[in-house]
Parts: structure tokens; C-alpha cells; sequence
């Protein structure tokens, strides 16, 4: 239990901080799923639509410090290159 006030405010920022970041993490999780089941179908298209929202969302996050910009950084080029043995 927080003993100040600054402990109590601590706790409710903590929490509404610690929900939007569960639900971009959770964004980011779908779009990665959607990449990945559009390459593993081979549609070039629409991997590619994929792969350019869930670039747009690591980079949001890591700008927003949800994640960690080397993370970020990672994931995309991995999904890149996946899009990339696609074409």
C-alpha cells in the first residue's frame, strides 16, 4: 500500500500506463499474426499492405517507449526480410 500521496498518484499512473501499453503491445502482436499469415500464403499484395502497418506500429511504440527502439528495429528487419524472400 502506498504511504504518500505521490505513492498514491504513482499507483493510478502506473496502472493507466500499464493498460495502454498491454493494448499496443497486443496491436502489435495481431499485426505481426496478419504479416505472417499473409506471407505464409504467398499473397505479395496484401504481405506487403501487412508489413507496412506493422512497420508504422513498432515505430509508434518505440517512439511512445512501449518497447525498446532496438526491438523495434529488430522485429521489423526480420519481417522484411521475409516480404523480401516473398518477391
Amino acid at each position: 500500500m502506498p504511504n504518500t500521496k505521490s505513492a498514491e498518484r504513482r499507483v493510478r499512473n502506473s496502472a493507466r500506463k500499464r493498460l495502454r501499453n498491454r493494448s499496443v503491445k497486443t496491436r502489435l502482436k495481431t499485426l505481426e499474426k496478419k504479416f505472417l499469415a499473409a506471407a505464409t500464403s504467398g499473397d505479395k499484395a496484401q504481405a506487403g499492405e501487412a508489413f507496412k502497418n506493422v512497420a508504422s506500429a513498432l515505430g509508434k511504440a518505440s517512439k511512445g517507449g512501449v518497447i525498446h527502439r532496438g526491438t523495434a528495429s529488430r522485429k521489423e528487419s526480420r519481417l522484411a526480410s521475409k516480404l523480401a524472400k516473398l518477391k
